[in-house]
């Protein structure tokens, strides 16, 4: 039998935009992926002080997101509120659940200037193919991609589309009261307007949220 390929794009998803479709889209088309399952993750041990909105919020535009797409889906699998989220963990229970099948983890160039200093790196490599997107403005030598424990066709350089778009920037134009219309799903769109998401007051009530349940 024939294992098929699951492209797995982890990340905080604050939210997602047209630039993780795309991005996973083109993984199916030329990478021989069968699905992706974009993975949220709750406690991002990369962003410890960044406030993030409540998991319901970002779950329901990720579904919203992916609607009708059928090689699109998403897992649970990291959302563990009592520990961080570290991808070596994640893709190990991935692989119990999906034992047959095979699994490439769609990293963003920039990160793989720090992959060296993730969790286990090596073990990352072991569980899966690293699929890394280039990124716009982005540039990473040979040298980077070389000096990487495992490296060889545990690696693939992918051509993804070139979408000027990041979560970071949707939350800082929101919060400038600009519009993000077209960079988003429109059912995300119309969902971060119905909530009242990344808005200047928003940003507010979760920081003094989040600094109440800290004390």
């Amino acid at each position: 039998m024939t294992r098929e390929r699951i492209g797995i794009f982890g990340g905080t998803f604050d939210p997602i935009h047209i630039g993780h479709l795309a991005v996973a889209e083109r993984a199916c088309d030329e990478l021989g992926i069968a699905r992706i399952l974009f993975v949220p993750a709750m406690k991002p041990p990369h962003k410890p002080h960044r406030v993030i909105s409540p998991i319901a919020d970002r779950l329901r535009m990720l579904e919203l997101a992916i609607s009708g797409n059928e090689r699109f889906g998403w897992s649970d699998v990291d959302l563990r509120p009592d520990k961080p989220s570290y991808t070596v963990e994640m893709l190990e229970e991935l692989a119990r659940r999906h034992p047959d099948n095979d699994f490439d983890f769609i990293v963003g160039a920039d990160s793989l200037r720090d992959f060296h200093t993730w969790h286990q790196p090596e073990r990352i490599l072991e569980l899966a193919r690293l699929i890394v997107a280039d990124r716009p403005g982005v540039v990473v030598n040979n040298a980077t991609y070389e000096g990487i424990s495992g490296y060889g066709d545990r690696i693939v350089r992918f051509a993804a589309p070139l979408l000027e778009v990041s979560s970071t920037d949707l939350r800082q134009r929101r919060a400038l009261g600009k519009s993000i219309r077209y960079l988003v799903p429109e059912p995300v769109f119309a969902y971060i307007h119905e909530r009242g998401l990344y808005t200047q007051d928003a940003a507010a009530a979760r920081i003094e949220e989040t600094e109440s349940h800290s004390v």
